[in-house]
């Protein structure tokens, strides 16, 4: 779904608004502007009327017939039958100009000498459709001036307005709580952006101290428990050299030795994510990734052994890269690690380089991953699998360290993992 800026919303709806008016008030606004221009036409007309009436009542007939041949416009002709002032439009053929055009017409009674005439005078309307065109065409630029100016302006303040809070935005997304200093937000004095400044303020360092308080605690118990698991470990060792064990105690015994191998991997999973979290592994340089996926390969073959598990490497590309060597081991060795544990009985693995690309593909479990939770922290898609749910969590965060990509994809049945570098 396609998102769209408050600014631009809002504009838009009062762009809306003021175009359905527009439309709406030109057409009432001819409508109005000819009636206007037909009322007072025929207000003309009445008093020419009026004012002949007054002045022109003892014509001859000669005079008469001089008036109707030097007036285009007024007509004297014997009683017609009117009674009284009649008004109406029509179209005639004007001699000029040789077209149909409106005129308005008023017929009207006239007495001459005591004698009852006709009085008909008619009035030209093409010269009010010009007119009234013109104007309605005036009124539509002033609206569009006023129009646009008042969007334009609208826009302007309302930038100026809303740009604390655009600036709050950005800084909330810039932020990641592990890397940053709290952000400082520009002061306002518009009193909702003040108070949201002030809550998001509250909000990081209650968060960034908890954070703090947990990443604390890992690396805190991570050393502490290194020690009893290595007496743990010791221990177990010189139980398992005694004599006359039985098999159901050295069947214990060996389930203690996984028990403790897990918790040691477990242990320094932890401590890695720790160093990671405090940017232990800052410097950088030239790694090339084909020589580290080849220098491992024997020894994770001896791992996918027991699955009976093919392994197809295609490092043909050379991908050079620029970070830290020791997460770069960790990376290819937990991929690996990775399509290894989530592998099938004679399943297989492909190791494929190509520019700015690392691609792991293995065969598993028929149906693609929960991709919302495969990248979590002790987040397992098999509960009873050997890992302890942090490989894929480390390598998530060595991508983000580096800001790499990492996606996941089930295609052809096939889990495939890539790895994109800048």
């Amino acid at each position: 779904m396609s998102k769209t800026k408050l600014l631009n919303k809002t504009t838009r709806s009062f762009l809306l608004y003021a175009i359905i008016i527009l439309l709406a008030s030109a057409p009432v606004f001819y409508y109005i502007c000819q009636w206007l221009y037909v009322y007072e036409t025929d207000e003309v007309l009445l008093f020419h009327k009026g004012a002949f009436e007054q002045n022109d009542n003892n014509l001859s007939q000669t005079d008469i017939a001089n008036w109707n041949k030097y007036n285009r416009n007024v007509e004297i002709v014997p009683d017609r039958g009117v009674i009284k002032d009649s008004i109406f439009g029509t179209m005639e053929l004007d001699p000029v100009s040789k077209e149909m055009e409106p005129y308005r017409v008023l017929w009207g009674p006239v007495n001459i000498n005591g004698q009852r005439y006709t009085y008909i005078e008619k009035s030209n309307l093409v010269v009010m459709e010009g007119m009234v065109v013109s104007i309605a065409a005036m009124f539509l630029f002033i609206i569009a001036i006023l129009l646009t100016g008042i969007i334009y302006i609208s826009r302007a303040s309302a930038s100026k307005i809303w740009k604390p809070f655009y600036d709050t935005l950005r800084k909330i997304q810039d932020f990641e709580i592990d890397k940053n200093h709290p952000p400082l937000f520009t002061s306002t004095d518009i009193s909702e952006f003040d108070s949201l400044n002030k809550s998001i303020d509250r909000l990081i360092e209650k968060n960034t101290a908890i954070y703090k308080s947990q990443r604390e605690f890992v690396e805190n118990a991570a050393h502490e428990l290194q020690t009893p698991l290595a007496l743990f470990q010791t221990k177990v060792d010189i139980l398992a050299q005694y004599e006359g064990l039985s098999q159901q105690q050295s069947e214990l015994i060996d389930s203690l030795n996984d028990d403790i191998s897990r918790l040691n991997r477990l242990n320094k999973n932890l401590l890695l994510l720790s160093k990671i979290d405090n940017d232990t592994y800052l410097d950088k340089q030239p790694v090339i990734i084909n020589d580290i996926a080849e220098k491992h390969l024997d020894f994770f073959k001896e791992q996918g052994a027991p699955k009976n598990i093919s392994f197809e490497l295609d490092t043909s590309i050379t991908l050079k890269i620029n970070t830290n060597p020791a997460l770069s081991e960790i990376l290819i060795n937990n991929l690996f690690l990775n399509a290894i544990r989530h592998n099938i009985q004679d399943g297989k693995i492909i190791i494929r380089t190509a520019a700015n690309k690392l691609f792991f593909s293995n065969t598993g479990t028929a149906t693609a991953l929960n991709t919302d939770k495969l990248f979590n922290r002790f987040s397992k898609t098999d509960p009873s699998a050997q890992g302890n749910g942090l490989g894929l969590a480390i390598i998530k965060k060595i991508a983000e360290l580096n800001g790499w990509e990492i996606d996941y994809s089930f295609t052809q049945n096939m889990h495939n993992f890539t790895v994109r570098f800048p």
